[in-house]
């Protein structure tokens, strides 16, 4: 099993920045299965339906939900096994709960995520 880790939410103000954080372990079996895999960033808002927000293949194409498009940039780096969430332009409809996990999902690897909060 591969224990993800998010990191990176915090609470900011509309418009602000934040820059998340997802690392899988260093051990041979996660690494091999990180650098083979899709990963994708997904986020549960309060009241609300866990979604995908965006995704990155293992060669680098991204691809993300219309209401982040222009704002938010997955990244990952497989040396590493931690991909990135850069997301600028915050809206207050962006607060929710973030995870990371294979693209499409596996439950068996969803972690604690990092809250985001955008609120003036």
């Amino acid at each position: 099993q591969v224990q993800l880790v998010e990191s990176g939410g915090g609470l900011v103000q509309p418009g602000e920045s934040l820059r998340l954080s997802c690392t899988a372990p260093t051990n041979i079996v996660s690494i091999t299965l990180f650098t083979i895999s899709s990963m994708g960033w997904y986020r549960q808002p309060p009241g609300g339906q866990r979604e995908l927000v965006a995704a990155i293949t293992n060669d680098g194409t991204a691809n993300y939900t219309e209401a982040v498009k222009g704002r938010f940039t997955i990244s990952r780096d497989n040396a590493k096994t931690t991909i990135f969430l850069q997301m600028n332009g915050l809206k207050p409809d962006d607060t929710a709960i973030y995870y990371c996990n294979k693209h499409p999902s596996d439950i068996r690897y969803w972690g604690q995520g990092t809250q985001v909060t955008v609120s003036s």
